[in-house]
């Protein structure tokens, strides 16, 4: 007799709640809650600092705006706002459900990745160096900076970097598989690289260079597979585990 399987039920809502999670809708209204707790938090973090900190990825689209004419911080917010409207408005034309147990679902199915992710890059690290980076700073800036990155170092290298390169490169593979296995690299490679560009850059390391690598090319595939929401909850839940010391 063959075991059981997963009724066609339960299989039909599993790919439902699949094929919601990972439209803009949902990676917009997800991704809220983080830039408002980054928003708030930083304030304290930076609040008679004479050296304030930011996240780099919020940083470097503050400046890219600054290009086009539009005004640091005001002009990102605007400009998060008015996208994330729009594809919440498109979607609703397709009549996207919106359901509360799915965004509990984003959350728990963001956990268990971040787990993973950690295992798996700090083994591949592990193998190759014996070491791994280690977070730096008082434990306030780190929840405050590990929440912002998750929100813009996902919209900057994951929605824009890696989501543009697949754009891209769909139209030179035959394939959508190669154009993402594409992306993918490529996307990773320099999201490493980018981390010791600058004056604020980090002292180049292979052994962060590898981590970072190896981190980037697993969120890209996250990413690919399950859209903006459930990437940036994986990274900012890695980073808050690891500064609080659930992963050691």
């Amino acid at each position: 007799m063959s075991s059981p399987s997963r009724s066609p039920a339960a299989t039909s809502s599993w790919n439902r709640y699949l094929r919601a999670t990972r439209t803009p809708t949902y990676g917009f209204l997800s991704t809220l809650p983080l830039l408002v707790l980054y928003e708030a938090m930083i304030v304290g973090v930076n609040t008679g600092s004479v050296a304030p900190v930011r996240v780099g990825a919020e940083v470097w689209l503050k400046q890219l705006l600054a290009v086009v004419g539009a005004a640091g911080g005001i002009g990102l917010g605007i400009a998060v706002l008015v996208i994330g409207l729009g594809v919440f408005f498109a979607d609703r034309r397709r009549s996207i459900p919106l359901r509360g147990a799915y965004f509990g679902g984003i959350l728990g199915e963001s956990a268990a990745y971040a787990v993973v992710v950690a295992m798996f890059s700090s083994e591949v690290v592990g193998l190759l160096f014996a070491a791994a980076p280690t977070p730096s700073g008082d434990m306030w800036s780190q929840l405050a900076l590990s929440i912002g990155a998750g929100l813009y170092e996902e919209l900057l290298f994951r929605v824009l970097l890696v989501g543009g390169l697949a754009l891209v490169f769909r139209q030179l593979f035959r394939s959508a598989h190669g154009a993402y296995v594409g992306a993918a690299l490529l996307g990773a490679l320099l999201f490493s690289a980018v981390h010791y560009v600058g004056a604020l850059g980090d002292p180049f390391a292979w052994t962060s260079f590898t981590f970072r690598f190896v981190f980037g090319l697993l969120l890209n595939g996250l990413f690919l597979w399950r859209g903006f929401g459930v990437a940036a909850w994986t990274h900012a839940l890695y980073d808050v585990m690891l500064v609080v010391g659930i992963l050691g």
